[in-house]
């Protein structure tokens, strides 16, 4: 219902969006329409996709088998491991509404950086032998810390591509986030058949390690070409 609220409101507000024409002839950049070959041939391009990657394989993983891991590790009952997994939803959602807010003192990276580290205290929580009541606060954790992400990755792609190719670039990293959404839950599950569903928290602990790592090597090489087009612009001036 909330849903089609915003819907009508949309619609009832179409005359004071921007037009094509006007989004077009906003700013000088003049937007590129690339193909995927050219799209992964771009700086940052694959360490982006690995990002977003991992990301939904964070959140679509832990959506899918929290309730499993409170049922067959902690040993609570159906019912209450599937209220008490909502914890995680409760998460995104304080998270993206505090994040909102954030942005006016934190950049994208930043706020990447604190999701990252939310996201890894409740992984910890999960992982250590203190009950059910920290594994269901991991999840609160977990949820917290994916809120930010996700908006930010977006919103930095413009900074990280150029404005002229970001559209281009968001739909391969859509497509790449939705490979993880759809392969890596079934593919945990396949571990969990072989295995056990404890093994949880270290799969989720693997994938944020792999996506700390793929956005780290974005923020240097992003710093590094900014150093480089700032020399060069003194050079020029001098």
């Amino acid at each position: 219902m909330i849903q089609v609220v915003f819907a009508a409101v949309l619609v009832a507000t179409l005359a004071l969006w921007p037009t094509a024409r006007e989004q077009r002839d906003f700013g000088t950049a003049k937007r590129l329409n690339l193909d995927l070959s050219e799209i992964i041939k771009l700086p940052n391009a694959w360490p982006m996709m690995v990002t977003f990657f991992c990301y939904c394989t964070l959140e679509q993983t832990t959506n899918l088998w929290a309730s499993s891991y409170l049922v067959l590790r902690q040993g609570l009952s159906t019912k209450t491991a599937a209220s008490l997994a909502g914890l995680f939803f409760l998460g995104i959602t304080i998270g993206r509404f505090v994040s909102g807010f954030l942005t006016y003192k934190l950049n994208d990276t930043h706020l990447i950086w604190v999701g990252q580290t939310l996201v890894a205290i409740g992984i910890g929580l999960m992982t250590l032998p203190l009950g059910e009541a920290m594994a269901v606060a991991g999840l609160l954790f977990i949820g917290l810390g994916c809120a930010p992400m996700y908006p930010a990755l977006l919103h930095s792609v413009p900074a990280v591509f150029g404005t002229d190719r970001s559209q281009s670039v968001i739909g391969v990293q859509m497509a790449g986030a939705y490979v993880g959404t759809c392969v890596m839950p079934a593919g945990f599950g396949l571990i969990v058949a072989q295995f056990n569903v404890a093994l949880l928290p270290v799969f989720l602990g693997i994938v944020l390690v792999i996506m700390v790592v793929a956005h780290k090597r974005v923020v240097i090489t992003l710093r590094t070409n900014q150093k480089g087009v700032k020399y060069v612009n003194q050079t020029n001036c001098h």
